[in-house]
């Protein structure tokens, strides 16, 4: 394949052993050599979000948002804390809704815990209502929860990278055959 892309993942946790994480890391480590995956770990690093502070300059935020501008596509896995979007990700979105980066960014959402629906029904409403373009035929989720799986042993159990990789590349075909596409963009 000679189109290239680079996506954007962002992770909803925090957490050093986070499954969310260690899918997106997965995915990173599965893709195809036409497809680079940035997996995003500095979302601690924005301040708590304060609609008075918009206007400074947070390098925190021109890093992710300069990210987001160049990438072709946003993967996120997020976990559900009582039974709503991490705080960490709200936080995250609040401060990407007034920016243009965002708006028609085709997006992939993984579940990392299926029977955590609460969570990804809310994401998507934020995400939709930002103008966010979710990618439903690329949307996964995959039984991580309790299994004390990392990157190297997801990608290492054929099921669940053969259903990463499945979603990556609809992901793919579908951003390349959007007509408002954004692809082409490079980090």
């Amino acid at each position: 394949m000679s189109q290239t892309m680079t996506l954007l993942a962002l992770s909803g946790s925090l957490r050093a052993g986070s499954y969310n994480t260690a899918a997106l890391e997965a995915l990173a480590r599965l893709a195809p050599a036409h497809v680079t995956i940035v997996v995003y770990k500095g979302l601690g690093d924005l301040p708590l979000f304060n609609p008075d502070r918009e206007t400074q300059v947070l390098p925190a935020l021109a890093a992710l948002e300069d990210l987001l501008q160049a990438a072709d596509g946003l993967i996120i896995a997020s976990p559900e804390y009582a039974h709503g979007i991490s705080g960490v990700m709200k936080n995250t979105l609040e401060w990407l809704v007034s920016g243009a980066a965002f708006i028609n960014v085709p997006i992939m959402l993984i579940n990392t815990s299926p029977r955590a629906s609460h969570a990804q029904a809310a994401l998507r409403e934020v995400l939709t209502t930002m103008s966010g373009n979710i990618v439903d035929a690329a949307c996964l989720a995959i039984p991580l929860l309790g299994s004390d799986l990392d990157a190297a042993a997801i990608v290492a159990q054929p099921l669940l990278a053969e259903a990463l990789t499945e979603s990556l590349a609809i992901f793919f075909t579908t951003i390349t055959e959007l007509p408002d596409q954004r692809f082409g963009a490079a980090i």
